[in-house]
C-alpha cells in the first residue's frame, strides 16, 4: 500500500475542510504548484544573515523544524506552496531510492527506498497562526517489516526478534498533528501541539528533518539515544518562547512503535519531557531536553523497559548564495535498569556548489549486549561509526530535483565484538538517487 503525494495533500484539505472546487484546483496537478517561498535569511545582503518575519514575535519561518524543535533561522526552504481561501498549503519530500551493501558477519545487501512526505495546511485563527500537519512514508513497504541493513544499529523489535544490524522503517502515519501560536505579548508567545502522532519536546530536530543529516539516507546509530521519539502515537507540548528562547513540556506516549506499521498504537499519555531551546543568532540554535519514557523499549518476549533520557545538541548553519553549510554535533544518555549509557554525534553536510553536495557523520555510543544482540551478560561496548558521502543534482523539472550520489563507511568495535561481527572493522557502502521537492 503507497500514499503518493497528491492523494496525501487531498486528504489533508478535506481534513481541514477546504472546498472541493479549490481541492481539485490545487492538487490535481500537484507537481505544477509554485515552489515555496519559505520566509528565509537574506543571505545575499553583505553575507549577513536577518531574520525575515513568519510568526508571531517576527520569528522566521525557516526556524520550524520537526514538531516544534527550532532550526537556526538560516536555514533553507525547499517545497511547493498554494493559497486555498484563508489556507496556505504545503507539501515537501524527500526520497532516496537506494542500494545497500553492509559488510560483516552481521551485514546483509538491501535494494529499497527510504522516503518521507509532508502537507501543511496554514491560517490564521484566533488572532494566531494555526497549522494542521500530516506527514506519511511507504518505507514499510519500500524497505520491508523489518527495515534496511545499518551495521551497529539497534532498537526496537521485529517478527518477535530484537532487531539490531537494522534500522526500523518510519510508521506510515509519522505525524498527524496540530500547531497553535500566538504573541501573548511584544516580547513572549505561547504555542499548543498535539495530535494522534507527533513529536515530543525531547532531543534535538528529528533527523529525517536535520539539514545536517538530509543529504544522508542512512539514519545514525545514536538515533535512540537522541530523537527516537520523534513519532509518538499521542503527543501534547504546550511552551512559552521569546525571540530567542524558548521553554516546553510535553505529556506523550513513549512506547515504540510495534512493527505493524500502517496503523496508530495510541496507548496512555504518561511519558513526560521538558526542552529549553536557545537561538542567540540566525546561524546557531541549542537545545537542552530531558524527559522519562514508559515502557519505551519493547524486547523479543514482549517486555518493556522504561528509559530516562537526556540530550544537548548545538546546530550551526551557514547559508551564502542558497548553498548551505549545516552542522549539528549531539549527546544523548539513556538510563534504563540502572545502567547508563552514552551516545554522541557529530555530522555535516555542505553545498560545494548548487549541484555538489557533501555530507559526513561520526558517532560513539556506548551498546550494551542487549541492544546488539550478543550472549555477554550485562556488558557495554563503546563502538564507533564513520561515513562520508557526496550527491550530484543532475537534474531539475516539475518542481522536483534530483541527484545520483554514494556513502562509504566503516565500523570499529572492541575486541569483544570482533567474534560476531567477523573482526574489529567493516564497511559499508550506499548508492541512491535522492529526490526532493523544491
Amino acid at each position: 500500500m503507497k500514499y503518493p503525494k497528491c492523494v496525501a495533500a487531498a486528504g489533508l484539505a478535506a481534513a481541514v475542510g477546504i472546498p472541493a472546487s479549490a481541492r481539485a484546483q490545487d492538487w490535481l496537478g500537484v507537481i505544477q504548484l509554485d515552489p515555496i517561498q519559505v520566509p528565509m535569511p537574506a543571505s545575499h545582503q553583505h553575507g549577513q544573515e536577518t531574520a525575515v518575519s513568519g510568526g508571531p514575535l517576527g520569528i522566521s519561518a525557516a526556524r520550524d523544524g520537526a514538531g516544534t524543535a527550532w532550526l537556526p533561522d538560516a536555514s533553507p526552504g525547499h517545497g511547493l506552496m498554494r493559497h486555498a481561501g484563508p489556507w496556505m498549503l504545503m507539501f515537501h519530500g524527500n526520497a532516496f531510492i537506494q542500494y545497500l551493501n553492509a559488510g560483516s558477519d552481521r551485514g546483509d545487501r538491501q535494494f529499497g527506498s527510504v522516503n518521507w512526505f509532508m502537507a501543511t495546511a496554514e491560517r490564521t485563527a484566533a488572532g494566531g497562526q494555526l497549522q494542521i500537519r500530516s506527514m506519511i512514508s511507504a518505507e514499510a513497504a519500500t524497505v520491508g517489516r523489518c527495515g534496511y541493513p545499518l551495521l551497529l544499529q539497534s532498537g526496537e523489535a521485529c517478527q518477535g526478534e530484537q532487531l539490531h544490524d537494522r534500522q526500523h522503517p518510519h510508521d506510515v502515519f509519522m505525524e498527524l498533528a496540530a500547531y497553535y501560536r500566538k504573541s501573548i505579548s511584544q516580547r513572549v508567545a505561547m504555542e499548543v501541539y498535539g495530535g494522534p502522532a507527533g513529536d515530543p519536546a525531547l532531543g534535538p530536530v528529528a533527523f529525517a528533518h536535520r539539514p545536517s543529516a538530509l543529504p544522508n539516507p542512512l539514519g545514525p546509530i545514536s538515533h535512540h539515544w537522541l530523537d527516537s521519539s520523534h513519532i509518538s502515537f499521542g503527543v501534547l507540548t504546550a511552551g512559552l518562547y521569546g525571540r530567542r528562547w524558548k521553554a516546553e513540556a510535553s505529556v506523550f506516549n513513549g512506547r515504540e512503535p510495534d512493527d505493524t506499521r500502517w496503523t496508530i498504537d495510541l496507548a496512555a499519555l504518561d511519558s513526560y519531557s521538558g526542552r529549553l531551546s536557545v537561538s542567540p543568532s540566525s546561524r546557531w540554535t541549542f537545545q537542552v531536553s530531558a524527559g522519562h519514557l514508559t515502557e519505551a523499549e519493547q524486547h523479543a518476549d514482549g517486555a518493556r523497559e522504561d528509559v530516562n533520557r537526556i540530550t544537548a545538541s548545538g546546530t550551526y548553519h551557514r547559508l551564502v548564495d542558497n548553498r548551505l553549510w549545516a552542522t549539528t554535533v549531539a549527546w544523548g544518555q539513556n538510563r534504563e535498569e540502572g545502567q547508563a549509557t552514552n551516545a554522541f554525534l557529530i555530522e555535516s553536510s555542505t553545498d560545494l556548489t548548487p549541484r555538489d553536495v557533501l555530507f559526513a557523520r561520526a558517532e560513539v555510543v556506548q551498546k550494551t549486549a542487549h541492544d546488539l544482540v550478543v550472549e555477554m551478560g550485562g556488558e557495554v561496548f563503546t563502538v564507533q561509526k564513520y561515513q562520508a558521502g557526496y550527491t550530484r543534482w543532475f537534474a531539475r523539472a516539475w518542481n522536483l530535483d534530483a541527484g545520483l550520489g554514494a556513502s562509504a563507511g566503516a565500523i570499529a568495535v572492541p575486541q569483544s565484538l570482533a567474534s560476531p561481527y567477523g573482526g574489529r572493522v567493516a564497511g559499508e557502502l550506499a548508492v541512491f538517487l535522492r529526490v526532493r521537492v523544491r
